[in-house]
């Protein structure tokens, strides 16, 4: 079990002093049986009047920060150890009711899986339908792990990464029409596409490890990674991220989960000063991952 260490840094700069509102944070990784949070501390520069700790909606970690001071540089650094267990695909344990698509979900479970159901955007030709139906057999039934999986590794395969550093998320319909995007877009389009089809899915915020990039230098991508989950009878939430074809958490790290993007936002917070005063940020992610084995004591 490989233990991974993340050293996540952000820091806002101003032309002039400011004063600082509440900002929240979302970069506590979730315990879980595939992931074990070791270690976890936050620095914040300059010194905050308080921060406080609360579980939203879906139980993720978030750090309420509050502020009394003011300065012309706002930096977080959060250092993380985590023990990561890696789920590899295809074995998903399905239920045998649902091995193959279409199936339908308990009712117990369909009533709180309904809001990840439906989905979220406009498509009025129903294009994300229909492109999500060419992975589905024209002759019957379609194994369902097979189904997403291809679908994963389709947007993969057909879409290009670009790396955008607006805030926000394009609309599914602009990423199939674009066929570009961010992994935060490529992790809604497949929410989409797979909801289409009748499936349960939410969006995942966190870190992913890139072993081809395991040096001095900075790792993990850079910055903050998005991908999804699928809910699938017996097996739960499974984690699919097309952006780098990756199905099971190999390489995943999970922070925080939701029903869409914006409910999962790694950092947010206001400042009251000149919007010209604003210089910009700068988003730094180191993910290594610990040479020797772990033993639990």
């Amino acid at each position: 079990m490989p233990i991974f260490s993340v050293k996540h840094t952000t820091v806002y700069r101003y032309t002039q002093p400011v004063t600082f509102g509440e900002h929240r944070l979302m970069f506590r990784p979730r315990d879980s049986f595939d992931q074990r949070l070791l270690d976890h501390a936050l620095f914040v520069d300059p010194e905050p009047k308080e921060i406080g700790w609360i579980h939203d909606v879906f139980g993720n970690c978030v750090a309420v920060i509050d502020f009394n001071g003011s300065g012309d540089e706002l930096r977080f650094v959060t250092d993380i150890r985590l023990d990561h267990t890696p789920q590899h695909a295809p074995d998903f344990r399905i239920d045998d009711a649902a091995l193959s698509y279409p199936f339908s979900y308990d009712p117990d479970e369909a009533t709180d899986l309904t809001q990840t159901i439906e989905r979220h955007y406009l498509d009025d030709g129903d294009e994300i339908g229909k492109w999500a139906r060419q992975f589905v057999s024209a002759k019957g039934h379609t194994e369902t792990g097979k189904l997403l999986m291809t679908l994963c590794y389709a947007i993969h395969e057909s879409f290009v990464y670009s790396r955008r550093t607006e805030s926000g998320t394009q609309p599914p319909l602009m990423t199939l029409h674009l066929r570009r995007g961010t992994c935060r877009d490529f992790a809604l389009f497949m929410m989409e596409a797979v909801r289409s089809l009748g499936f349960a899915a939410r969006f995942v915020t966190g870190y992913v490890y890139v072993p081809n990039r395991d040096s001095a230098s900075v790792l993990g991508g850079g910055s903050t990674h998005a991908w999804c989950q699928v809910y699938l009878p017996g097996a739960g939430w499974v984690e699919f991220d097309p952006t780098n074809g990756i199905v099971g958490n190999r390489d995943l790290i999970r922070v925080a989960v939701a029903r869409h993007p914006g409910q999962a936002i790694p950092l947010s917070g206001s400042y009251c000063g000149s919007a010209s005063s604003f210089l910009g940020m700068t988003v730094e992610v180191k993910v290594v991952k610990e040479a020797g084995n772990h033993q639990y004591q």
